[in-house]
């Protein structure tokens, strides 16, 4: 690290935004930091970043290519159209996964990726779907000691997800309900407040099978990027759920091993500097405790009592922190 160098942050106001901002304060790194509005009616309006007043500037040309990196983190339109503004040498790092299509996108997730891993130089950087990378932080540790014959995950999905829309929807749903008053359903076109969905309404913008096809996606790719291919585990059986919560994802996760390893080898197995590992003795974790954490928590390890070679582990982390982390440790590689 060396001089300071311009970055810029396009959505600085969303709520991937405002937790990129937290993780680069706390990371201290060498950057000055533009902070661009997803629209022009958000830009010129004032904030605060780091302990100071700060403007939001527009989506112009200009902000643009004046940052080394830009952190995509607003609106998929405001994605695409930083695209076409950015230079050749412009780093670009996507997190709304707008970019998924583009000729020149690459999956990033660094906290699983092997020692001294580089995408090509030209790559549009996609951050990785958040609970494709708590997977791939998981099953790959575990096969390296413990053969795995196969594994089982349901995801309990938060409405952060979505957006702020989400979590302004869940929060009038809850508000509605109470009050014996009517619900907005305009994002999930169904009640998720004190509920659970399987699939979205049909009238919703986007729908849950679209999101658990692009987690099998990402853990895929993650998952094949193993410098032995005989390290690979194989592909988990996955199933998405709405869950009526504001952030943070919950994972239950069943692996069958080829043999029986017992649960404080399991244990064992899952230390990591990125996993917090909640043995028996302590509380399991939970989504309403995980906001802000870094990494990921795993805890209530147990073996299957009618699968003797088989345990469940209970995954927690916090969707936006976990992407922001692997998005400002793409951008550090270039500092």
């Amino acid at each position: 690290m060396g001089n300071i160098l311009a970055w810029a942050l396009v959505g600085s106001e969303s709520l991937m935004g405002r937790e990129l901002r937290d993780v680069l304060a706390e990371a201290r790194l060498p950057v000055d930091l533009k902070l661009i509005a997803e629209t022009a009616e958000k830009a010129g309006t004032l904030t605060v970043q780091g302990d100071e007043p700060a403007l939001v500037l527009g989506l112009q040309e200009q902000n643009v290519r004046e940052a080394r990196v830009v952190l995509l983190a607003g609106s998929p339109e405001s994605t695409l159209r930083t695209l076409d503004l950015g230079a050749d040498t412009t780093v670009m790092i996507d997190l709304t996964h707008a970019a998924e299509d583009h000729a020149r996108s690459f999956i990033r997730a660094p906290y699983v990726e092997p020692a001294g891993f580089r995408a090509p130089l030209d790559a549009v950087h996609s951050i990785a779907q958040p609970a494709a990378i708590a997977i791939a932080m998981v099953l790959p540790r575990l096969h390296a000691q413990f053969p795995v014959k196969r594994s089982v995950i349901h995801i309990f999905e938060p409405a952060s997800e979505r957006g702020t829309p989400g979590v302004e929807e869940l929060q009038q749903q809850t508000v509605g309900l109470l009050s014996f008053k009517g619900m907005p359903k305009k994002i999930f076109d169904q009640q998720l407040s004190f509920n659970m969905l399987a699939r979205y309404g049909e009238d919703a913008p986007f729908s849950l099978e679209s999101a658990e096809l692009r987690i099998e996606r990402h853990l895929a790719t993650l998952l094949s990027r193993a410098v032995d291919p005989s390290a690979m585990p194989p592909m988990p059986s996955l199933r998405l759920i709405q869950a009526p919560v504001f952030h943070g994802y919950s994972l239950s996760l069943w692996t069958e091993f080829l043999e029986n390893p017992g649960v404080d080898a399991v244990e064992s197995a899952l230390s990591d500097e990125h996993i917090d590992v909640r043995r028996a003795e302590l509380e399991p974790p939970a989504s309403a405790g995980i906001a802000g954490q870094s990494g990921l928590a795993v805890g209530a390890i147990t073996m299957d009592r009618n699968a003797p070679q088989a345990c469940w582990c209970w995954l927690v982390a916090d969707n936006l922190r976990l992407a922001a982390e692997n998005a400002v440790a793409v951008g550090s590689q270039f500092l």
